[in-house]
């Protein structure tokens, strides 16, 4: 992914609301659009990069439940 695509997804939501980044998600998903998926996937890095090695087994344990 190019790095100019990454920043400027991040400017586009730096400072939202709990409820925005919902929002955004939400929107993303329900739309399924192919393009949204570059956006969603910035998303998830910011999770993981933030997310205790806990969290990130829970996160990989409803990955693996998903997918069965």
């Amino acid at each position: 992914m190019n790095l100019n695509l990454r920043n400027a997804i991040i400017h586009n939501v730096s400072g939202n609301s709990q409820d925005e980044l919902k929002a955004t998600i939400v929107d993303a998903i329900q739309n399924g659009e192919e393009k949204m998926l570059p956006g969603l996937g910035v998303l998830f890095e910011l999770i993981w990069n933030n997310s205790s090695e806990q969290e990130k087994t829970e996160m990989l344990q409803a990955l693996e439940s998903g997918l069965k």
